[in-house]
């Protein structure tokens, strides 16, 4: 199995497909109350048919160049969480991006690394020039993440998103490209960059169906 290092610890970055539906559902289950939390993923997955089709409609994203799926192994193999383009026009130069992640391998700062590599790989190779990040104002741990990654705050969607039946306010973070690269280019100067020095990815794509 093909992988991007996300650091020094042998986590890595690795494509979801359909037939990791029945893995992706354990793993959803082991952070099913914590995961869902904030986002749907977890109402999404609710059994193996359901898990199955979550990951055929990326599938079919990856297909068509409008979204990505991606999970977050441990050095062990175990899947932990995941990153996405939810959306994804190359037309326009766009794409929102998001996460999830369980309990056990949160502190780690798994999210951050897997998210980096994300955007990298949305603008570097994908040409993308607006990444954006939409999180519920409640959410602190990914309203941190968008900080740590440069992002600006746009401003607050007022009680947009009708979630478990309450309204909820959805922030709206984005990076813009030149931005993204010259925050890349400092942390390279500074020999900070976060997936570790010298390391490079496994395959050459592991973003490719």
């Amino acid at each position: 199995m093909f992988g991007i290092p996300l650091g020094d610890d042998g986590t890595e970055l690795r494509p979801l497909e359909p037939w990791h539906a029945e893995e992706f559902l354990a793993h959803i289950e082991r952070g099913r109350e914590f995961i869902g939390r904030h986002v749907g993923l977890a109402d999404a997955n609710r059994d193996l048919e359901s898990a199955r089709a979550f990951l055929t409609a990326y599938a079919q994203k990856t297909a068509t160049d409008t979204g990505r799926i991606l999970g977050i192994r441990t050095a062990e193999g175990t899947l932990v969480g995941g990153v996405l383009l939810r959306t994804m026009d190359v037309a326009q130069g766009t794409a929102e991006a998001g996460c999830w992640l369980e309990p056990a391998a949160v502190g780690r700062g798994l999210v951050t690394r897997a998210v980096r590599v994300l955007i990298d790989w949305a603008v570097e190779e994908r040409g993308l020039h607006r990444v954006e990040w939409q999180v519920p104002s409640a959410n602190e741990p990914s309203i941190a993440v968008a900080r740590r990654l440069g992002m600006t705050k746009e401003g607050v969607l007022r009680e947009m998103f009708l979630y478990r039946g309450e309204r909820t306010d959805i922030e709206v973070w984005s990076v813009l490209a030149p931005e993204w690269r010259a925050a890349r280019a400092a942390e390279r100067a500074a020999g900070s960059d976060h997936r570790g020095a010298g390391r490079e990815p496994v395959d050459a794509d592991p973003f490719s169906a």
